[in-house]
């Protein structure tokens, strides 16, 4: 039996659903090993342990910081641990022993997040930039969540390629009935999920949202997502272009997404960056035909299940979108495409293989 932590003190975060599905299943695929669970105080009650070899400790250190660097390695170094799991690429510089990092993407490394201060959020990104080579150098083997992160990571870091393991992650089941959403029941819409920071590229989907409007003047567009400081700036923006019909959902119920998922004319994903792409997917299991960016990942994740366009070019996104829209037979081909492209990802899939990868490394 070997003493596994695992560091999940994103677990609520928006990076946070792979950590908390991995612990979720990994309960259910590993009866053998001891596991101990990493988690900030608010997250404690929200992390269900049903195994009893999984028990989970308060790790109040603060990413980015210099008690992640003290106090977090001073932690790791108590719990005398045969594996550490780090479940997002901060961690300390100081923790030298045996330990493995899921590294997402390298999309904090080269984008801007104008929510954030912007002195800080420099020192933060040069900072983040060096923990990924550490981190990539350090671990014994890197996770990531697909072929294309994987690449990017080698050629970023220059570590070999033998040393990183693709595990994909897979589709949430929305299981709550679904919530119509009063303003937008009978009325035709593209929505998209998410967050609204530079990378995905919502003023492009507006722009070309805006000159559809020509040809659809019903159509609306619902962007789907606690509103912050990026998604006001997007409103005002909008407002002062004269740009009509933008449904702003601000926090939504699993149910009111699964309704919009259901009821959309297209979901929509314009990102330039991407790890892994889940929103697309989940839009793809519950019945959205998908009008996909073709940048980094995406076709990699979404197979011939997606009309793909340039997100750099809105005539190309402009062109997808006429598409799917006027072609009733394209929208079946994607809607049936989509399902089937779904069920070849699993989470119980990615739990086996990364305790396949444990099991290497120790």
């Amino acid at each position: 039996m070997s003493k596994i932590v695992i560091d999940a003190r994103e677990y609520s975060s928006s990076t946070g659903r792979y950590v908390s599905k991995l612990i979720e299943y990994l309960q259910k695929t590993d009866k053998e090993n001891s596991y101990v669970i990493l988690l900030k105080a608010k997250d404690l009650s929200a992390c269900q342990l049903t195994n009893p070899n999984f028990s989970k400790i308060v790790s109040p250190y603060k990413e980015f910081s210099f008690s992640e660097q003290i106090g977090l390695a001073r932690q790791l170094y108590k719990l005398k641990a045969d594996l550490v799991h780090f479940a997002m690429t901060q961690q300390p510089l100081l923790y030298f022993k045996r330990s493995i990092t899921t590294i997402h993407d390298l999309t904090t490394a080269r984008y801007k997040n104008p929510d954030k201060n912007p002195y800080i959020f420099f020192i933060k990104q040069q900072v983040y930039k060096a923990v990924i080579w550490f981190a990539a150098y350090k671990s014994k083997l890197v996770i990531t969540p697909s072929n294309y992160v994987k690449e990017d990571l080698v050629n970023y870091t220059h570590i070999r390629a033998s040393k990183v393991i693709v595990t994909y992650e897979a589709a949430d089941v929305i299981k709550d009935t679904a919530k119509p959403i009063k303003d937008l029941v009978g009325k035709d819409f593209l929505m998209y999920v998410g967050r609204p920071t530079p990378h995905k590229n919502l003023w492009k989907l507006i722009e070309a949202f805006d000159s559809l409007k020509g040809v659809y003047p019903d159509l609306y567009l619902v962007l789907a997502g606690k509103i912050d400081r990026n998604y006001s700036n997007i409103k005002r923006r909008a407002t002062s272009n004269g740009v009509m019909d933008i449904y702003f959902t601000d926090y939504i119920s699993e149910g009111e997404l699964r309704w919009l998922y259901e009821n959309c004319q297209a979901y929509v994903f314009p990102s330039l960056s991407e790890g892994f792409g889940l929103p697309g997917l989940e839009a793809m299991s519950l019945g959205s035909p998908v009008v996909s960016s073709n940048a980094t990942c995406l076709p990699e994740i979404y197979g011939d299940a997606a009309e793909y366009f340039d997100p750099h070019d809105k005539h190309s996104l402009i062109k997808a979108l006429t598409a799917v829209l006027g072609d009733s037979k394209l929208r079946e081909n994607l809607i049936n495409k989509g399902r089937d492209q779904a069920t070849k990802y699993s989470w119980q899939r990615m739990a086996e293989e990364t305790l396949a990868t444990y099991t290497k490394v120790v």
